[in-house]
């Protein structure tokens, strides 16, 4: 009976520091958007914004932003 008892609360421990905070999914979310937004804004506007000076960087910048989105996604309990 004790045993159990322990075990159950391990678990439960275990569980609770495990999970994310509650604002991790929102800036995971957003930097997947944010990225593709940089992207989309980049062919449209052709090649003129964001940022017109580097030009085609803006792509390795909008992936890199959507990068880290993404790898937030393999930590995401």
């Amino acid at each position: 009976m004790a045993r159990n008892s322990i075990a159950k609360s391990r678990a439960s421990r275990d569980h609770e520091e495990s999970r994310n905070p509650s604002w991790y999914v929102p800036v995971m979310l957003g930097f997947i958007v944010v990225g593709l937004l940089w992207v989309v804004v980049f062919y449209i506007s052709g090649s003129m914004l964001p940022i017109a000076s580097i030009g085609a960087w803006n792509i390795a910048i909008g992936f890199g932003i959507m990068f880290v989105g993404f790898i937030m996604t393999t930590k995401w309990r």
